[in-house]
Parts: structure tokens; C-alpha cells; sequence
């Protein structure tokens, strides 16, 4: 066996897809987050065409959707092969509701700009595809709250998870620090008052369903969504502006 073979090994793993580019003909390049190997860009052929037992499976790589994969692997590639690919969800509302989606590829999104390296991290995945599973069912105020929550809970994976120590004490959210202080920072970067209040019960919520309680209007979730950005801007390095923001305020409304 050579020794390319010995370090190229067939494996079982999920997959969410994160982002896909057309290449060539008929084939397409994706980059999943993985169960088993995390950040991964594959070349997938021939998905981009039909033929008499039916079209080709495209449709798979739609951005969030979550697959069961089975991948060749070497480590000293940065482009791997997908051997074979099915749903492992399939979503009833994501691709279709207009909202649902709208807030799925805003975290898609935010996923992007966050996971650079290709390390795995079986935790990070499984709060992923829980979330994007979450999404999919919610209603109301839980849908319309799901971004701040995602935002909120997802930075604890990369390091700056904001510490729910609120307070009558401590009112103050100093975004550069990422924590509750009880005076107010010399610089603007800071929430206070209500913003600061929902911000903690966010923090608090453990669950999806438990933001049904949290009754927000359209301008604090706009509000929070921007200072949200701005905290992963000042943690993370070339994070600059969502597109997606823009988007998803307008369908929020």
C-alpha cells in the first residue's frame, strides 16, 4: 500500500455546511465544519448534474444543512473528497421560511468569520447542529430572539463568554472587557440599563424555549445586534461587519 493510501482513510463523520463555490462543470467546492475534524473544505464532482434517476445532489450544500458524510481524509491536504453525503436533518422551514432563514444564514455567517482553523471541537459542532435543529422549530418570541441567544452563548467556545454576574452592583456590560463592571468604562464601548438587564437574562437562558419569555421590541433587538457585533469585533481579529446584519434587521421588522 503507498504511503498516500496508508494517510488517506475513509471516516464517518457530520457535516454542516458553511459555504459552497461552483467548480468547473459540475462540481462544487464546500467547506463543512465537521464532527470529527472541524473546519474542512471539500471538492465534491459531479453533484451539479441530472441524470435519468434524477437530479444531482446540489441541493445538499445549501448553507446550515446538516449531512452524514463519508470523507477520505489525509491530514497533508488542504482539500478533501466526499466519498458519500445524505441528510442527516432534514429541515422542515429552514430553506423555506423566509425569517427562519434569514436568522440561519446570519449564523452561518457568524460561524465564517469565527471558525478559522481546522481543529476539531466535538462540543462546538454538537451546539451548532442543536441550534440550527432549535431554529428550525421555534416560534415567536424564540425565533425572533434566536440571533441575540446564538450570539451570546456561541462566544463561550471561542474564549470570551461573557460572565452573568448582573447586578444592582454591577450594572454596567463593558463590552472590551466582556464583563459586568460596576462603574461605567472611560470608553463608550459599554451597555447599560435595559440593554445591559436583557443582555444578563439572556446569558441566563439555557435553552431556546426559555426565550419565549424574554418580550423584546424591534429596536432593542436592533440595538443589542449591533453591540453584539461590536463585542466580536473587539475578540476577534479582521471580524469587521456582518452582511448578513442588514438583512435579518429588515425581516425582523
Amino acid at each position: 500500500m503507498s504511503r498516500r493510501k496508508e494517510r488517506e482513510m475513509l471516516h464517518k463523520t457530520k457535516g454542516i455546511v458553511l459555504k459552497t463555490v461552483k467548480y468547473g462543470e459540475t462540481s462544487l467546492i464546500a467547506t463543512l465544519y465537521t464532527e470529527l475534524f472541524g473546519l474542512q473544505t471539500y471538492i465534491v464532482s459531479g453533484v451539479r448534474t441530472s441524470s435519468k434517476k434524477g437530479p444531482g445532489k446540489a441541493n445538499l450544500f445549501q448553507p446550515s444543512a446538516i449531512l452524514d458524510l463519508i470523507v477520505y481524509h489525509n491530514d497533508l491536504k488542504n482539500l478533501q473528497r466526499i466519498r458519500e453525503m445524505k441528510w442527516s436533518a432534514l429541515y422542515q422551514h429552514i430553506f423555506f421560511d423566509v425569517l427562519k432563514n434569514a436568522v440561519a444564514v446570519f449564523m452561518v455567517e457568524l460561524l465564517t468569520k469565527c471558525i478559522k482553523q481546522p481543529e476539531p471541537n466535538p462540543d462546538l459542532f454538537y451546539f451548532i447542529e442543536d441550534a440550527f435543529l432549535h431554529l428550525d422549530t421555534s416560534e415567536g418570541r424564540v425565533q425572533a430572539n434566536f440571533p441575540l441567544f446564538f450570539m451570546l452563548h456561541l462566544a463561550g467556545f471561542f474564549g470570551f463568554r461573557i460572565q452573568d454576574i448582573y447586578s444592582e452592583k454591577t450594572p454596567f456590560l463593558d463590552l472590551q472587557e466582556g464583563q459586568f463592571v460596576a462603574e461605567h468604562p472611560e470608553h463608550h464601548q459599554v451597555l447599560e440599563g435595559n440593554h445591559s438587564y436583557i443582555t444578563a437574562q439572556l446569558l441566563r437562558a439555557q435553552q431556546p424555549a426559555e426565550l419565549q419569555e424574554l418580550a423584546l421590541n424591534q429596536e432593542t433587538r436592533r440595538a443589542l445586534l449591533q453591540a453584539y457585533q461590536l463585542f466580536y469585533a473587539l475578540h476577534i481579529p479582521e471580524f469587521g461587519e456582518m452582511r448578513t446584519l442588514s438583512v435579518l434587521q429588515t425581516v425582523l421588522a
